[in-house]
């Protein structure tokens, strides 16, 4: 497709195609689903095709099974109007006894109950917004996996990503849209379409449940506010509630739906004994999908962040999760946080799948670098204490110190902590 720009999630389509006998992919809305699976499919079914929907949905209620015959992979797009493929894809899998037949992708504002699983035989792939890599803003000379393998071997590095750049991207997302809009001003109305979008219509179309636009708002505001910080869920609802009468019970479901849309992301803690069990901090540290979100939510432009830089670290650290969430699906990773009530914290714990991890901290500027590789190397320095009290069950160490900055060189410091701007970096 002219114009496409490869995405993280393609070798892991094409990975889960060669494993199983179909793909669902979802995630937010506009983040490039269908265009990822036009990629590798050999030919497609689109339901919205409103010359031929009438025709497709009629075959879809009597005949299903027909729609099953074409080139494979066979994409169904938005494939919940014809929730009868999902079974009719389920015994064809049976039958064949052979994978990569079938993609699905779908709008994430409908909620769908199938009649059977697809345990097996239907792998759900989850896609993110684009990273900085993806929408080649990262010029991709740090690779995360051969930090890993080289055990922090880091020679040197440089961005191209100014910061005026940087706070363009932290405010029109990782949109494909907009990533592919020619003005400035036309990339960032995506976002801010897509807020409207989710506020006045998604949420309550996800479950035909009415809900209140100015809640949904209220509450992805109060979110943005409290973006990247450990606040607890009642600090959001009293936020989020001013002035109005929602209820708790209200406030949860808003949440539900908005996680079930893939706005609300949050990032849960990595609890490792490593201090008294009561020290360790457990609650998940609130995040939305994209940065962008939260910059529409809060009203905010470019320009105003040129004053508040204690708002723009919070959303550049939202960022850079965002872009090691995708980072990390590559190479079969978890992210998570830890933080202690001593404040000791590492922003986010990178964990592998093969047991290898990282401490990572994000600092947007040279001068914060100091603090951050000081917690690194405190938060190791404890598991090494951990060690030597409880032989019996030792906590490995970090295999990666990583601080994560908006600057524009690279480098390995002497106690081994690796600074690597976010311009640099690539799975």
């Amino acid at each position: 497709m002219p114009g496409y720009l490869s995405r993280v999630a393609d070798d892991e389509l094409e990975y889960r195609l060669d494993s199983f006998g179909a793909v669902l992919i979802t995630g937010p809305k506009g983040c490039g689903k269908t265009t990822t699976a036009k990629q590798k499919a050999a030919s497609v079914i689109e339901f919205q095709d409103e010359d031929r929907r009438d025709n497709y949905l009629a075959v879809a209620n009597t005949r299903p099974s027909l729609l099953l015959d074409g080139p494979k992979p066979r994409l169904f797009d938005e494939w919940q109007d014809a929730l009868k493929i999902w079974g009719a894809i389920r015994k064809s899998i049976d039958d064949e006894q052979k994978n990569g037949l079938y993609i699905l992708t779908g709008s994430t504002s409908q909620s769908v109950d199938t009649p059977h699983t697809g345990t097996l035989r239907i792998s759900t792939m989850e896609m993110l917004p684009m990273s900085l890599y993806e929408s080649k803003e990262s010029n991709g000379s740090v690779s995360l996996l051969e930090l890993f393998d080289t055990k922090g071997g880091l020679e040197g590095c440089k961005s191209d990503l100014s910061v005026e750049s940087l706070i363009h991207a932290i405010c029109r997302g990782g949109w494909p849209h907009a990533v592919n809009n020619t003005t400035a001003r036309s990339q960032l109305a995506v976002a801010k379409d897509l807020f409207r979008q989710t506020c006045h219509v998604d949420i309550s179309n996800i479950d035909k449940k009415k809900r209140s636009p100015l809640w949904a708002e209220s509450i992805l505001r109060s979110y943005a506010r409290n973006i990247c910080t450990i606040a607890k869920a009642k600090t959001i609802y009293d936020d989020a509630r001013s002035g109005s009468d929602m209820s708790e019970a209200t406030f949860y479901d808003y949440v539900n739906a908005l996680e079930a849309l893939f706005i609300i992301d949050d990032i849960r803690a990595w609890s490792p004994a490593i201090r008294s069990k009561t020290s360790i901090r457990a609650t998940r540290k609130r995040n939305l999908v994209d940065p962008s979100i939260a910059v529409a939510a809060l009203g905010l432009a470019p320009a105003y962040f040129k004053e508040d830089f204690k708002t723009l670290g919070f959303l550049f650290e939202s960022l850079c999760m965002r872009d090691l969430k995708a980072y990390s699906s590559a190479l079969g990773g978890e992210l998570s946080y830890y933080r202690d009530r001593y404040g000791l914290e590492a922003d986010a714990v990178l964990h592998l799948e093969d047991g290898r991890y990282s401490l990572i901290e994000f600092k947007l500027g040279e001068g914060d670098v100091e603090e951050g590789a000081r917690h690194l190397l405190e938060i190791e320095r404890l598991v090494k204490e951990h060690n030597e009290r409880e032989q019996q069950v030792p906590l490995r160490l970090p295999d990666l110190k990583l601080v994560i900055t908006a600057t524009e060189f690279g480098y390995r410091r002497d106690d081994g902590v690796c600074v690597v701007p976010i311009g640099c970096m690539k799975p």
